[in-house]
């Protein structure tokens, strides 16, 4: 897996891996997939299996919102340093 740092503000290996296709989104992307993850999950009607899948796709994509969210805090800060 390709280290992101550079847009992101961490590095990959630091935490678990991510599915390719979610770490090439991105912040608009997996919070956009996120919102329909969690609607459906608010939805109900799906099965158990489907419900697992979904939740287990959300925690992925919230994690990847949250690493471009520190990236950006730690550019914010580093230009506050430079600045």
């Amino acid at each position: 897996m390709t280290d992101r740092s550079d847009q992101t503000g961490s590095s990959s290996a630091a935490a678990t891996a991510l599915p390719a296709e979610i770490e090439a989104l991105s912040y608009e992307e997996a919070r956009e997939q996120l919102v329909g993850v969690v609607s459906k999950l608010e939805a109900g009607g799906t099965s158990l299996e489907d419900s697992l899948a979904l939740w287990e796709r959300g925690e992925a994509l919230a994690r990847r919102c949250e690493e471009w969210l520190e990236g950006a805090r730690k550019r914010l800060a580093a230009a506050r340093k430079d600045g």
